[in-house]
């Protein structure tokens, strides 16, 4: 493993792209974390904050106890930028949680760094959810109690993107001010995989 690993950081052309995208439930992060990660294509890993948190740990999000998650969820984004990947962390990441490894994360990698905060009022959020294709069940007075105004991480360079931004808009600001557009596939699969060639040729 540590000779694949130093095989894949001497091979690379730089250290990958580290991208996090922010915002309250129902602001649209997750699509557009999901619809950047796939017009990349390969080589760039999306993690989700509620997919680790809920799915694989089955942690509640409490402000009552001392949560695994946000160095679970940090350190899984490190070993996959270590190996290569892009990597794109997404999820409502409340500062009061996780900006303490957020700020870790950040200052620890030595590549390229994008901050996005998605920054949609109460009443649109609650609009969103209700017409969801397939919608949640929670009340407007959970998402009240979720919702926190502009929590932004207050970092250098951070983007706030506004209600008003389309999917569209908000993919192509994300794709455009991360670099991913121009950025290429470090991992080995985009790089020496028989099947990701035939694609190509």
């Amino acid at each position: 493993m540590t000779a694949d690993l130093s095989r894949i950081q001497r091979d690379s052309p730089g250290p990958p792209t580290l991208v996090i995208i922010r915002g309250n439930s129902g602001s649209g992060k997750t699509t557009a974390a999901r619809e950047t990660r796939r017009r990349f294509g390969r080589g760039a890993a999306l993690l989700e904050q509620d997919y680790l948190r809920r799915t694989l740990l089955r942690e509640h999000d409490s402000a009552h106890i001392q949560p695994v998650a946000p160095t679970f969820i940090t350190a899984t984004a490190r070993t996959a930028l270590d190996l290569g990947y892009h990597v794109i962390v997404e999820g409502i990441l409340h500062t009061e949680r996780y900006a303490t490894v957020l700020h870790h994360l950040i200052d620890w990698h030595p590549g390229p760094v994008a901050v996005f905060y998605l920054d949609v009022s109460f009443d649109e959020t609650v609009r969103r959810h209700l017409n969801r294709d397939e919608p949640i069940p929670v009340t407007p007075d959970e998402m009240r109690r979720w919702y926190t105004h502009r929590d932004l991480l207050d970092v250098p360079g951070e983007t706030v993107i506004g209600e008003t931004s389309t999917v569209e808009q908000t993919v192509t600001t994300i794709l455009h001010t991360s670099g991913l557009t121009t950025a290429t596939p470090q991992t080995p699969c985009p790089q020496r995989c028989r099947h990701c060639a035939r694609k190509t040729n």
